[in-house]
């Protein structure tokens, strides 16, 4: 059972009043790993599915006497799925008031769906956090450095959600039951999307587009949308923790590009199954693309699983210059390009070089990816 980083922050905020959080994608093991943190404790543990339709009911109109009841002895309640449940925010903001002996700790598919429902009511009163597919430091933890730098390429074909990682052999099947039942159906039914093809025709679009600037005027003609659709369907896609973007970097100079944005997946194998295209990692030509969009999506995870904050970019000026990532953090430039092939050269933009004398630079390849990916490349 692979050991979350996750745990440990969340462990040292048991002791506290405050309702703990936990939200990402369908099975990215957010039950697993409340239950991993809750098989430890010595006290009693409640467990609520919001799946279940009696627990809906049950929670519906719901009083602090009424949950004082159903709570009773216990110490820890537990509720899964709580973006199912109509009226989550009050039912949590009334357990953190009035029950001070309970600590509640809920779990959520949806971002959009449970921070409608908790934000304002839980105001003040909740620590959250976003658990993803399995990162690499994770990976490396659980396999050691040898056999994971072994499967390199079969992560940047089929990611590393847990199950994927777990049934060696059915990665392709996982991923397409998954993308299919997850990007689409509980999309749709979150939103109501009337025009589904033309959804799945801007995911695939998108998958088609990573590592690459995005035009929504441009995703507008290849989805059927009008831009403003575009935009909202993106923001939903990102709520869903599916995409995320990336913005351009601009500073000093006139002929950077100020409005532009890439986006990437979380994970390679959802990005794979979109386009239904699983061939070996040396077959590929869009081989850059998946390297780019693992190390930059690894790289977010390892800043949501260790509490490391920097703002990230790219780097592109009209003359078509470019750096694939750039961090900001306090006040410094870190620069880095990205190459699968170990022996490619590389040669970094005079004119970024002359405008951002003091920035760091470097080089992230297969051979040198533990750096990167564990935080041990913050210069």
């Amino acid at each position: 059972m692979f050991e979350r980083l996750l745990s440990s922050s969340i462990k040292k905020r048991l002791a506290d009043p405050k309702a703990i959080i936990v939200v990402g994608p369908r099975q990215s093991g957010k039950t697993t790993l409340l239950q991993q943190i809750t098989g430890e404790l010595d006290k009693p543990v409640l467990w609520w599915n919001g799946d279940e339709p009696d627990i809906r009911q049950i929670l519906s109109g719901i009083t602090s006497t009424y949950l004082k009841n159903l709570v009773g002895q216990h110490s820890f309640l537990v509720i899964d799925e709580a973006q199912r449940i109509e009226n989550i925010g009050l039912c949590l903001k009334l357990i953190v008031d009035n029950l001070p002996g309970v600590k509640v700790l809920a779990s959520g598919s949806s971002s959009f769906e449970l921070a409608n429902r908790i934000n304002e009511p839980l105001t003040g009163r909740k620590w959250e956090y976003h658990l993803y597919p399995l990162a690499w430091q994770e990976l490396l933890n659980h396999h050691g450095f040898l056999d994971e730098r072994r499967v390199l390429e079969h992560r940047l074909v089929y990611g590393s959600y847990p199950e994927v990682v777990k049934q060696p052999g059915n990665e392709s099947g996982l991923l397409l039951e998954l993308s299919d039942s997850y990007l689409y159906k509980d999309i749709l039914t979150w939103e109501r999307i009337q025009k589904p093809e033309r959804l799945e025709r801007l995911v695939q679009a998108l998958a088609f587009q990573i590592g690459s600037q995005v035009s929504y005027n441009e995703l507008g003609r290849m989805s059927g949308l009008n831009n403003e659709t575009v935009e909202k369907y993106i923001a939903i896609l990102e709520k869903a923790f599916i995409v995320f973007r990336l913005k351009s970097f601009s500073r000093n100079l006139r002929n950077e590009l100020r409005k532009s944005r890439k986006i990437y997946f979380y994970d390679n194998g959802i990005r794979n199954a979109v386009i239904k295209h699983f061939s070996a990692a040396g077959m590929r030509d869009d081989i850059g693309a998946l390297w780019e969009n693992f190390l930059v999506s690894e790289r977010m995870k390892m800043m949501a699983n260790s509490g490391f904050a920097a703002n990230s970019f790219f780097w592109r000026t009209t003359q078509q210059q470019e750096i694939d990532y750039l961090e900001e953090r306090d006040g410094r430039l870190f620069a880095w390009e990205f190459k699968w092939n170990p022996k490619a050269k590389v040669k970094f933009s005079k004119t970024f070089l002359n405008a951002y004398p003091n920035a760091s630079t470097g080089v992230v390849t297969p051979d040198n990816i533990a750096s990167f990916l564990t935080g041990a490349a913050n210069q």
